[in-house]
């Protein structure tokens, strides 16, 4: 075949692209997997070489392995966590259920590139399992890297985009604190609130979101390496996994340890349905801040208009002048997509049959598809609708003044059920609360008055 050449794993030959740095049973799962067209995410895939790159220099100062080749390694590791080879890397999300597939497609395109740096030097090739995979398993690797690359994006993105989104939330808590609107239970009127108020408690949401986020994520710098096959660590070093673990979370900046069950670590992956049920926690809080203020928003004639938002873009193709929330649904519907990733997750996480769990690399791509939508999003609303985002100050006293609900300020003086005939009195009579009670002289004036102001009722 023109452009090709002949690799070899345990079945037999494959016909490679000649250029290619991967070799037989990457092939094999191209050709096994042509699913999704997606292969896995680049986070996952520079945990799983960064694991490599560290198992080669622990493994050269154990003295199982020259170092020349492991610098080689090391090397040919650092190119591709620069993006310098992310086309050598195909495999589809949906093959293996432990990950085998991609875990030996870095050590393919790693070998052959180590076999490239040292092509000046007498020697054999770098062999892919032997040196490149030595001390390791897939089914202690991919687990690794899952943890690795999922608590990576938690720290870098997720976490500080929420960060920044609960500031811009409490800013504006404090920029709206003074303007009093009229609140809703049962999306029906109730007592008034201010919106300084209403913001606080989405800021505390957030705030709540990121601490569940924290404390869940905690499981996953228990990391399984070490482990190989089932969990007895055969064919490794006994210090490998506490040395190599050690360089990782050097390389990470976060504490990453050894699992202290291996059995535990690699037969499930609970810590990960754990965090993705934190997630769905944080898409519910950020679904419904964005429902929130996009209702609050609706109009700008017909609906609440006690909110107005940014316009960032014309709303219809063929009403003219309409602008629409896009940025709350943009937000909205990232939400339902974790949420979804949420029930995935959840079933990957009953896969877990006896010694192993073989539903892995979808868990992994849910996951990380879950930090980096909800990452984006959220930014995307902070700066892109809550930072212009301003309250109608006439709207909000309007619809306060004209609310049943200001009934219930004159309980006290009047009793619940007087209280509630008045109300009743002054819907059937298109009145407010306050025309009904001066044209019935139900109260003094003065007294009236000092019942129904709104800021006595906040």
């Amino acid at each position: 075949m023109n452009g090709t050449r002949t690799e070899k794993d345990s079945l037999g030959s494959m016909q490679v692209p000649a250029d290619a740095l991967y070799g037989a049973q990457t092939a094999r799962a191209i050709e096994n997997f042509p699913i999704s067209r997606q292969p896995i995410p680049r986070p996952l895939l520079y945990a799983l070489v960064l694991i490599k790159q560290q198992a080669a220099l622990v493994n050269a100062d154990l003295e199982l392995l020259d170092n020349d080749r492991a610098t080689a390694i090391v090397n040919a590791a650092d190119e591709i966590l620069s993006g310098k080879h992310d086309r050598q890397f195909p495999v589809d999300i949906y093959q293996t259920g432990s990950g085998t597939s991609s875990n030996m497609n870095v050590n393919e395109v790693i070998a052959r590139r180590a076999s490239q740096l040292l092509a000046t030097q007498k020697g054999k090739p770098l062999h892919p399992n032997d040196e490149v995979n030595l001390g390791q398993s897939s089914n202690d690797v991919f687990p690794s890297a899952i943890h690795i690359a999922c608590a990576q994006q938690l720290q870098e993105r997720l976490l500080p985009a929420l960060q920044q989104l609960e500031k811009l939330l409490a800013a504006k808590s404090t920029e709206l604190a003074k303007i009093i609107k009229i609140g809703r239970t049962h999306l029906q009127d109730a007592t008034p609130l201010t919106f300084g108020q209403v913001f606080s408690g989405y800021a505390r949401q957030i705030q709540l979101a990121q601490e569940r986020l924290a404390t869940e994520s905690s499981g996953l710098y228990e990391l399984p390496l070490g482990g190989t096959a089932v969990g007895t660590g055969i064919n490794t070093h006994a210090e490998f996994a506490q040395r190599t673990i050690k360089s990782i979370a050097k390389q990470t900046r976060l504490p990453f340890r050894e699992a202290l069950n291996h059995f535990e670590a690699q037969a499930a992956r609970d810590a990960l349905v754990a965090v993705s049920g934190s997630l769905k926690a944080c898409a519910v809080s950020l679904a419904k801040i964005a429902n929130d203020i996009r209702l609050l928003g609706s109009g700008p004639r017909c609906g609440y208009g006690e909110l107005q938002l940014p316009a960032v873009q014309p709303g219809s193709s063929i009403m003219p002048g309409k602008v629409n929330p896009v940025m709350a649904e943009s937000l909205i519907q990232v939400c339902a997509r974790v949420i979804g990733n949420d029930a995935s997750i959840t079933l990957c996480g009953l896969g877990g049959y006896f010694e192993l769990n073989t539903m892995m690399p979808l868990m992994a791509a849910a996951m990380l598809e879950s930090i980096e939508l909800l990452s984006n999003a959220t930014t995307l609303f902070g700066e892109r609708c809550l930072v212009g985002l301003q309250a109608d100050r006439k709207r909000c006293a309007e619809l306060v003044e004209q609310s049943l609900a200001l009934v219930t300020s004159l309980v006290p003086a009047l009793g619940y059920d007087r209280a509630a005939e008045l109300a009743k009195q002054a819907y059937h009579e298109g009145k407010t609360i306050r025309e009904l009670l001066l044209t019935e002289q139900i109260l003094p004036a003065e007294e009236l008055n000092r019942l129904l102001d709104p800021e006595q009722m906040i």
